[in-house]
């Protein structure tokens, strides 16, 4: 994989408001993320003007990569695309991979390639701008405060199209952008996609009880039996930072993968992961263990910033009713409440999620496909595909607990 000349010194005139020019930025594809200095990827990752995404620290990216989950073996061969100005600062920079298939990105684009394939082509490899294995919508474009901002993250989106083209590669996906990115990359030519998740909203809630509060009678009464039900004869409990130790991780290793297994599919994450999320970041972690005695038959993981509580893997060695809803979810609310973090992203999927208080949220993506007619196809379908999701967003909204307004 090579970042060719046309693609690192790009003429003013392929950029927006001639940025490349201007600054004299330099492009470079790195060996992966650790290959990157660590203070330099957290300036623009997460610089202080932003909310603390832990997703894109150089902590969590590396330690994907250094444990062997983010790797070309794996098919997520990282390659983060760098932009350097004229005294070789590193101003942007976008998470990367070589993809040779399409698992762990849960944003579905198999029927795209199967077509492909029917028709002579080859779809893989593909560029992957994204969070590996993590479905949390966040920053792509890594550009900090920088007052070129905007022609910054417009240079790298056409550096994104250089590389593909360069490398003759059949697309580049940016998946879970935000919303101000996903407009942008619109207005430069990629297809614009768009998907659904359940986030709880913080509506200024003191407690849970505040929360429960805001809901239906009927709803209400529900979730608290629920509740009651779900820690009979358990004990709850939260760790983080220093108080998670190798013991716990391996006892949430065994869910993690329990879960894997009665879902017939291949997890993502080794063991040597989770201490290196451990040894890093276990303040910003979360695990909620529910104890039968001593010992911990079930836990949920989430990730802690600065906003949002990031929901991300749960299983269990015991089978307890409502159990994943408390765990999940309520404790997640509950943990939120108590830090004042404005919302709760619970992950991929789950319209179960609805009745619990968490609200239908758009999500967005974007790519750019380099045969024409491959392009076209997609893009007739992404158009009526927004259409079908907004409509669903809009009737699952209708569905909410909360009290209806007079």
């Amino acid at each position: 994989m090579s970042l060719d000349a046309p693609a690192a010194e790009p003429q003013g005139e392929r950029f927006e408001d001639g940025i490349v020019k201007r600054l004299g930025l330099r492009f470079a594809l790195a060996e992966g993320v650790g290959a990157v200095p660590r203070a330099a990827w957290d300036a623009i990752a997460n610089p202080a003007e932003e909310p603390f995404d832990p997703f894109l620290s150089w902590d969590f990216l590396e330690a994907l990569e250094r444990a062997g989950c983010a790797s070309a073996a794996q098919g997520w061969d990282p390659k983060p695309l760098l932009a350097y100005d004229a005294t070789g600062a590193l101003i942007g920079a976008m998470p990367l991979y070589v993809k040779s298939h399409s698992y762990g990105e849960f944003v579905f684009d198999h029927a795209w390639a199967n077509a492909f394939h029917r028709a002579g082509g080859e779809y893989y490899p593909k560029l992957q701008a994204a969070v590996p294995f993590t479905p949390a919508p966040g920053r792509r474009f890594l550009v900090g405060a920088h007052r070129h901002r905007a022609g910054l993250q417009a240079a790298l989106a056409e550096a994104l199209k250089a590389v593909c083209r360069d490398n003759r590669l059949s697309s580049v996906h940016v998946t879970f952008v935000t919303e101000p990115e996903w407009v942008k990359l619109g207005a430069m030519g990629f297809l614009q996609r768009t998907d659904q998740q359940f986030h709880f909203f913080n509506r200024g809630y003191r407690d849970f009880g505040d929360f429960l509060d805001a809901l239906a009678s009927q709803k209400r009464k529900n979730l608290r039996k629920e509740r009651a039900r779900a820690v009979e004869g358990l004990r709850i409990v939260h760790l983080t930072g220093a108080d998670i130790t190798e013991r716990d991780w391996d006892a949430f290793f065994r869910f993690y993968m329990d879960t894997g297994a009665r879902k017939w599919g291949s997890p993502y994450l080794n063991r040597r992961f989770f201490s290196l999320l451990g040894e890093r970041m276990a303040e910003r972690c979360l695990l909620v263990f529910a104890y039968d005695g001593d010992r911990p038959i079930a836990g949920a993981l989430n990730l802690i910033g600065s906003e949002a509580l990031y929901g991300r893997y749960w299983g269990r060695i015991e089978d307890r009713p409502f159990l994943h809803f408390e765990l999940c979810y309520y404790q997640a609310i509950d943990f939120a409440l108590a830090r004042g973090l404005a919302r709760v992203e619970a992950g991929a999927q789950g319209e179960h999620k609805l009745a619990r208080g968490y609200e239908p949220t758009l999500t967005y993506s974007a790519h750019w496909i380099a045969h024409p007619g491959l392009r076209q196809a997609v893009g007739a379908y992404l158009d009526q595909e927004r259409v079908a999701i907004a409509d669903q967003v809009e009737a699952l909204a209708s569905y909410t607990p909360f009290k209806k307004s007079e």
